[in-house]
């Protein structure tokens, strides 16, 4: 049984051999990007304090100090936003103008800086979120693939529009044009990999950018900015820092921001979509809310529903958007499926996230702890068990996972995403409870269905289908392949993310049109013989 004792001294003393080997230098960012140039920043600054707690002598835990970044204010932030208009030039600047082999170039010179700093950027979310040294790694190779996989679709998207098109007399020829200025923010919980989903499709696309760097998950940013300021034009990106509930909607505000994307929630997009004045111009690529359900049939493989269910319910502390936040069990399986997954569960590791094995590290800060302490004080409160031995158990920024049953409609659990390690279940006897669940849920991102019976699976896959955007039978939720659909129904999504996808998200289909008359074809010649254009042409990039 896990206690708050035991959890404290799983955190490293000052002279912890752990606590040593895979320490990082403080870093005191004074730089920031703006207009083509890293500037010094004389400032208010912002402390990063790790998930990471140290323990003194005294067994008294303190929040391991990783140094501090510039905390802008309004105007500052508006200074990146006029440094993004000005490279755009509504349209007429260097980077929207330039051809797309060109821009594809830039992201190479880029992809090339950021893999040499693997090792830094890698233990900077480890240490910045807490997130494991394995799964941070894993995090940035699968940017940089993602990087690379977005290159090569920009490439085919290319080719495939380096032709004239001739319908009813008359010639034409169809491209995929930036939007403008965009505004990206990412989440904490995959700061470089959902931040880089948006921000690459976003920058190749043509359009200039001012990023906004997560709350939590700022430094590791800061080794990118010479390999920025190195690739692409004078404005193209610019990092605006601060307080997202000042200085975002301050941004918006001044109608300039041609595209919002948002890893978040729904309640705070809502808000920010409608501060932008002119709000038929703004377009939104949302990731937002999800409350992802596992539905366990009768006939499913019970080891095989527990084992996904685990990894979906748990993995980086259960802090995904498709992380699975309910769990549905068909009361025939109850008791078996519980079982099992208690058992699974029991096996688990949890410590700190450089650790050999560790699959539970700390939460970003003592506040998130709280916040599952009073989601699981609440179903306790009205009826629920918490059904694993040391479930809730915390200290510090340690919280032991807790398997919630019965959850009911009359706890927060119920429909409120817990964004953390709680795991609620509720069991059902008739199919139209589970799925009834998932059709009046706000949320309609994905779900998982255990079942055996491929006449049950076809028919609840048919319903389901029209409640998420994605439906995984016998495993868990999940975002990749990246080259799949990542988006969702009602308040979950807005716009859809895959490596194709993105970049018609960042971008909108024009065209150039003359009728086909002789004139008309003798100038469309010249200017393609002569290069007189960067999107009238059929050129091919290889």
């Amino acid at each position: 049984m896990m206690n708050s004792d035991q959890l404290r001294m799983l955190f490293p003393s000052a002279d912890d051999k752990g606590l040593r080997e895979f320490a990082i230098q403080p870093i005191e960012q004074r730089r920031i990007l703006v207009g083509g140039e890293i500037r010094d920043w004389a400032g208010p600054t912002k402390d990063v304090l790790s998930p990471v707690m140290v323990r003194d002598d005294n067994g008294r835990l303190t929040q391991a100090r990783l140094g501090s970044h510039p905390f802008g204010s309004v105007e500052s932030a508006l200074v990146a936003l006029d440094a993004a208009v000005t490279a755009y030039e509504n349209g007429r600047g260097v980077w929207p103008t330039m051809r797309v082999s060109d821009r594809i170039l830039a992201i190479q010179k880029f992809l090339a800086r950021m893999s040499a700093c693997r090792g830094d950027i890698s233990r900077l979310i480890m240490w910045e979120i807490g997130k494991t040294l394995a799964d941070s790694e894993k995090e940035f190779d699968r940017t940089i693939d993602y990087i690379r996989e977005t290159i090569e679709a920009l490439r085919n998207l290319d080719n495939a529009n380096s032709h004239f098109e001739i319908v009813e007399g008359t010639v034409g020829l169809i491209r995929r044009t930036p939007l403008g200025v965009v505004l990206c923010m990412g989440p904490y919980n995959y700061p470089l990999n959902e931040t880089f989903a948006t921000l690459i499709p976003a920058l190749i696309m043509g359009n200039s950018v001012v990023f906004k760097p997560p709350r939590t998950g700022v430094l590791l940013f800061e080794p990118l900015l010479n390999a920025f300021c190195e690739a692409f034009p004078p404005g193209v990106i610019n990092f605006a820092y601060g307080d997202g509930a000042e200085i975002v909607p301050a941004l918006l505000s001044t109608g300039k921001v041609n595209v919002l994307t948002l890893i978040g929630s729904s309640r705070v997009a809502d808000h920010l979509k409608k501060v932008h004045p002119k709000t038929n111009r703004l377009r939104a690529v949302l990731g937002l809310d999800a409350k992802n359900a596992a539905i366990i049939m009768p006939d499913a493989d019970i080891g095989l529903a527990a084992r996904e269910c685990l990894a979906g319910a748990l993995s980086f502390n259960g802090q995904r958007c498709t992380a699975l936040k309910m769990l549905l069990v068909h009361r025939n399986v109850e008791q078996a499926f519980t079982s099992e997954f208690l058992r699974l569960l029991g096996d688990l590791k949890i410590g700190m996230p450089w650790a050999s094995g560790v699959s539970l590290t700390p939460l970003p800060s003592t506040g998130k702890a709280k916040q599952m302490t009073e989601l699981l004080d609440d179903a306790v409160a009205n009826g629920a068990g918490v059904l694993n031995a040391g479930g809730g158990a915390v200290e510090g920024t340690l919280f032991y996972p807790a398997v919630v049953y019965p959850v009911t409609s009359a706890m927060r659990l119920y429909r409120e995403e817990q964004f953390g390690p709680l795991v609620p279940i509720m069991s059902f006897e008739d199919l139209d409870v589970a799925l009834d669940y998932v059709a009046t849920s706000e949320h309609g991102q994905q779900v998982s269905l255990f079942a055996s019976d491929p006449d049950m699976i076809g028919r609840m896959a048919d319903s389901l289908v029209n409640q998420v955007c994605r439906v995984n039978i016998n495993c868990q939720c999940q975002r990749g392949p990246d080259v799949f659909p990542f988006t969702g129904r009602k308040d979950s999504a807005e716009g859809t993310l895959s490596v194709t996808d993105a970049l018609r998200s960042f971008s909108i289909r024009s065209m150039v049109a003359t009728k086909y008359t002789q004139p008309a074809r003798e100038i469309l010649n010249a200017i393609v013989d002569g290069h007189h254009s960067n999107f009238i042409h059929t050129g091919f990039i290889l």
